[in-house]
């Protein structure tokens, strides 16, 4: 079996409680070989690493959403980076900025963004980015803080324009698609998912939101990416298990501290 990796999910959401081993059980069934855990609040580390800890293909990230800057605004960058230590996480963030819904104040979410930057470039461990309706500021962002040195990272759930991808590219981060592409009017998104450099495209959930067609009104689960993923291979023209091969050996080399942990079906 060609197997996937579920780059971006959030399995210590009340919505998996009742179910998170028949939820993971799922996903290797479905050929999801490895997932990543992502944290959006530093006071909910300790759950996200012990979910981490309990499964052999599940690893983490450490840091604290844009949504949740203003309430979690002491962020210490060296901080991030002390936990990144453990073996088990293997990125920063999510981070980023969302004006769209903007929870938090835009001078708190910028000031996160760069504390996760700098945890990013110390330990060079890919920073997740989230951004929306934020893309010149992102890009303005990302731009200064390549300037002052180089850390790896994506932009995860990809919904902006193609001038921000383009940015991204440029700078060397990576894009990851999650199930909005498959949606009707998504055509942008399409579009943009066409263009993306092969070796530099990955796939997501981020479950429990944004389910894929067709499984679109249901809660989002791991397993689904593999909907997410038919969809990139058929709009790139290419079958379905060498878009999976892509992907994961995309994520293997961005999530360079992963090849330290066994992926189910024993790649990594």
């Amino acid at each position: 079996m060609t197997l996937l990796v579920d780059s971006h999910c959030h399995l210590n959401f009340k919505d998996f409680d009742e179910d998170l081993n028949l939820v993971v059980e799922r996903a290797g069934d479905a050929g999801v070989g490895l997932m990543v855990t992502i944290c959006t609040k530093l006071k909910e580390f300790d759950q996200i690493l012990a979910i981490a800890e309990r499964y052999d293909n599940i690893v983490c990230s450490v840091g604290i959403h844009p949504h949740e800057a203003a309430a979690e605004p002491d962020v210490d960058a060296a901080r991030l980076v002390e936990l990144a230590q453990h073996p088990k996480v293997v990125a920063i963030g999510e981070t980023g900025l969302d004006y769209f819904y903007e929870h938090s104040p835009r001078e708190p979410q910028i000031k996160n963004f760069r504390s996760h930057i700098w945890a990013a470039r110390e330990t060079q461990l890919p920073i997740v980015i989230h951004t929306r309706d934020a893309d010149q500021d992102t890009s303005d962002i990302l731009t200064e803080e390549m300037a002052q040195g180089a850390f790896p990272g994506l932009l995860h759930c990809f919904s902006s324009g193609q001038t921000l991808a383009n940015t991204a590219l440029d700078l060397g981060l990576y894009i990851s698609l999650s199930g909005i592409v498959t949606f009707k009017s998504a055509k942008d998104l399409q579009e943009t998912a066409k263009l993306v450099p092969e070796d530099r495209l990955l796939v997501e959930t981020d479950s429990p939101y944004l389910a894929p067609v067709p499984k679109r009104g249901k809660r989002n689960e791991p397993s689904f990416v593999v909907h997410t993923a038919q969809k990139v291979a058929d709009l790139r023209g290419v079958e379905a298990a060498q878009l999976a091969n892509t992907t994961t050996e995309n994520f293997f080399r961005l999530f360079s501290k992963v090849p330290q942990i066994a992926m189910a079906g024993g790649v990594g």
